[in-house]
């Protein structure tokens, strides 16, 4: 009798102790792959390590479909029928009602239509060439979101127009691969997605995800502030990312739609701090190229939504509520 009473009170204590000891269990996995023009790397803490490998096949699903240099995805499509409608995946819809909505919202400074222009740029091969004034002229007067039209999932871009997803894209892809690994039942993850990190939850001890805001002036990987993450994301566009310097000015890759340029004003870099990625994405783009107070502006504006500018003297500025991330 007294044996079975022992027995019964080790069960009951290792069914009460079962959800701590799987929770210690978990292993900090990661997986590493590159689509999008980025380095991704994608790290959980899970018993299942097949999962982030199903995770990064997503990663090349949404490449399939939102690139605008494979032939045969939604924006090559859209970019090659001439001015003629295009039916669309409900991913794709979703990531262009999204642009026009920020587009609207910033007057134009994030402008998915920036293709004509932006394929002038050369900023990943090493060769530090400008491209023709009077042709990248030419090039924004193709320039204007407002043209794109969208009937639920049909789109229809006035021939010779273009569009390109880069600087939303990798937003909408980190959140829906968030979901995904929600859905599969991780509970604690950081994803990268170069400029993007998004998180779920915390970390399995309770704490917060601590992400780096890049020096300015410094190689990469040192940082000059550090931002909690407690489940959501944060975003950093920066003139460092991807430029060359031609008589002492650097050309990076945040264009002024307007011109087609690099917009020259006071910014180093804007981080978003934010629910959903996809928004952070374009908004980091959207504020770095208003300025500083117009982006705070914008930012203000926005519920749930916070920013942290830094501007080239290294003097920061943050919206009402960023600092309470900063650690």
């Amino acid at each position: 009798m007294r044996r079975k009473i022992i027995c019964y009170l080790l069960t009951v204590a290792l069914l009460l102790c079962g959800g701590c000891s799987a929770e210690k269990e978990l292993q900090k996995l990661s997986e590493v792959g590159f689509y999008l023009d980025t380095v991704i790397t994608l790290t959980a803490y899970t018993e299942d390590g097949q999962v982030l490998k199903d995770a990064m096949e997503e990663c090349g699903r949404y490449e399939q479909m939102l690139s605008r240099t494979i032939e045969g995805s939604d924006v090559w499509r859209i970019n090659h029928a001439d001015g003629e409608p295009v039916e669309v995946s409900d991913d794709t819809a979703a990531i262009l009602r999204c642009a026009a909505e920020i587009s609207g919202k910033s007057g134009g400074a994030f402008d998915i239509t920036i293709a004509p222009a932006s394929t002038m740029w050369d900023f990943t091969s090493g060769n530090s060439e400008l491209p023709d004034a009077e042709t990248l002229a030419a090039a924004a007067a193709l320039v204007d979101y407002s043209k794109l039209q969208m009937d639920g999932n049909t789109v229809t871009l006035p021939k010779g127009m273009m569009i390109d997803l880069g600087g939303i894209a990798k937003g909408y892809i980190a959140d829906q691969v968030k979901h995904y690994l929600e859905e599969r039942g991780v509970k604690h993850a950081i994803l990268s997605f170069g400029g993007n990190i998004v998180a779920i939850g915390k970390k399995p001890d309770g704490k917060d995800w601590k992400v780096g805001i890049q020096d300015i002036d410094k190689p990469t990987g040192e940082y000059m502030l550090v931002a909690a993450n407690r489940g959501g994301s944060t975003v950093t566009s920066g003139i460092y990312e991807r430029g060359f310097e031609v008589d002492g000015i650097r050309y990076h890759h945040l264009l002024n739609p307007k011109t087609g340029w690099p917009e020259q004003n006071e910014l180093a870099s804007v981080t978003i701090l934010s629910e959903g990625s996809m928004e952070g994405d374009a908004l980091a783009t959207a504020a770095f190229i208003l300025g500083t107070e117009k982006g705070l502006e914008l930012i203000e504006s926005l519920p749930g939504v916070e920013a942290v500018f830094i501007d080239r003297e290294r003097q920061v500025t943050y919206s009402s509520g960023a600092k309470e991330y900063i650690l």
